[in-house]
């Protein structure tokens, strides 16, 4: 019967052939291997559970076993003999890829698998100095490592995984599961950061909160977004509809009550395979301090996919929404979003950005050698407004999340920048004028920058220069909206 089974599956994958659902190298096992049997006998009492996890895959149904993924040879650097088999610990894309070359391929030129490259950013640094110490000694890190880093940072965006001298993975790099680690086959990601093994279940990687493991918080709050934006509130009333375990998942076919995270960035549609690049259907990357389209840093990263322009990428995600929502809906929608990124950037980001830069040298000449990145408040203030209000705006109006949108990012964006960060400049301003010549000179075009930005269009309301032409207007509607409700 086992045997009957296997040939099915065998059959059907076959049929598929070169379709978007097949695997991309047909080699299935006729048999599960000698080798994987023993490792079964003795699991199958030590650790059940894994057992029972991969007795419950599509891979035990295809006769692939613990040997088959596990399997490495000697010499290489994660290789340790383990009941006289050499085998590896971590399981990499490049291992995955031996039967899932397409999927590896799109997912390791894709922005997910780059996420390691966090190990040099602005958030890193606060991980591993303001946050945290060298306390934590191991071998791979005999000066010390944060704490911090290791538990926060590299468990969502991953860790350099260090192989110690006698062949065990050091403590410090592992476990990890992080998004964009780097093996020591010299690979870049992990399959099991939204695959959970043994199980590798499809149901369980098309649910929303499978993403939110990295994707939530005050920086990038996607899925608590989700979870109050209409999408999410139609998911969670009707998750038995959502037919999680088909096979090809077609959305407007298999199901339309409402997107998960993987329809709108991976899933199928009815003229579009299912891809592991999760960037190819967003325009807009809503990471950096400034808006930029995300094959600008594709292309700063080497990717092939660079050549896939922000329109194209826009496109695609179109033949997403259009099952469900008419040409007209999506389009007014995209008109809505594209305004609020350029709000975002015209009043916030372009002139906060400068600000900045110009108070950091005042700053640096005033403190000379003494000076520090997050030693002063402005700097966080300035990190807060573009790292957290910034793309909680950005990230919530994509996604259609009006209370996000509104009230944890516009609203703390204006607040922040009037009564915090201008503040804080004007009292850097101050005190450059009671400081050295050089400091005076930086202080004083820091003053006129402020002057000039306080007066544009935007900001001259916070100073009573509002437009006689507009506050009128703006005061009429308020009268009538007050008429409407007596």
């Amino acid at each position: 019967m086992k045997k009957m089974i296997t040939l099915a599956i065998a059959a059907c994958i076959l049929a598929l052939g070169t379709s978007a659902y097949a695997i991309t190298k047909i080699n299935i096992p006729k048999d599960v291997s000698k080798t994987s049997q023993e490792c079964i006998e003795c699991h199958k009492a030590t650790t059940v559970n894994i057992y029972q996890q991969w007795g419950n895959s599509k891979h035990f149904r295809a006769n692939v076993g613990c040997y088959e993924c596990h399997e490495a040879k000697k010499g290489e650097s994660d290789a340790f003999e383990h009941e006289g088999k050499f085998i590896s610990i971590i399981v990499s894309p490049k291992d995955c890829a031996r039967c899932h070359e397409r999927e590896v391929d799109e997912f390791t030129n894709s922005h997910h698998a780059k996420a390691g490259r966090i190990m040099g950013s602005l958030d890193n640094i606060l991980a591993e100095v303001v946050e945290g110490n060298r306390g934590m000694i191991t071998e791979a890190f005999p000066r010390g490592v944060s704490a911090a880093a290791v538990n926060g940072c590299w468990q969502c965006h991953g860790s350099v995984v260090k192989v110690n001298k006698d062949g065990r993975l050091d403590p410090a790099t592992w476990p990890n599961t992080g998004m964009g680690r780097v093996n020591p086959d010299g690979s870049e990601g992990s399959c099991t950061a939204c695959h959970q093994r043994h199980e590798f279940s499809a149901a369980q990687v098309r649910q929303p909160g499978n993403c939110g493991k990295c994707h939530q918080g005050p920086d990038h709050p996607q899925y608590e977004i989700y979870k109050l934006s209409k999408h999410g509130i139609s998911y969670f009333a009707n998750m038995d509809d959502m037919n999680l375990d088909s096979p090809k998942w077609i959305v407007g076919e298999d199901y339309s009550i409402a997107p998960t995270c993987a329809t709108c960035h991976m899933s199928a549609t009815s003229d579009m395979p299912v891809t592991h690049n999760v960037g190819l259907r967003i325009k807009w990357n809503n990471r950096p301090p400034r808006i930029k389209q995300a094959h600008e840093t594709d292309k700063r990263w080497g990717l092939a996919s660079a050549k896939i322009t922000g329109d194209m990428r826009k496109a695609n995600m179109v033949k997403v929404c259009v099952n469900c929502h008419g040409e007209k809906f999506v389009e007014g929608f995209y008109i809505q979003y594209e305004a609020q990124l350029q709000l975002y950037d015209k009043k916030w980001a372009e002139p906060g950005l400068r600000l900045y830069k110009k108070a950091t040298e005042v700053l640096k000449a005033m403190q000379g050698k003494e000076y520090a990145k997050f030693s002063q408040k402005i700097d966080y203030t300035w990190f807060e407004l573009w790292h957290h209000e910034g793309r909680i705006v950005r990230h919530a109006a994509s996604m259609m999340g009006p209370d996000y949108t509104q009230w944890e990012g516009n609203y703390i964006l204006a607040k922040n920048w009037y009564s915090e960060y201008i503040p804080e400049l004007k009292e850097i301003i101050e005190e450059a004028k009671h400081s050295n010549r050089k400091a005076k000179k930086l202080g004083g075009e820091l003053e006129k920058m402020l002057t000039e930005i306080t007066n544009n269009d935007d900001h001259k309301w916070s100073i009573g220069k509002e437009d006689a032409a507009v506050k009128a207007d703006r005061k009429k509607r308020q009268k009538e909206f007050k008429a409407r409700y007596k």
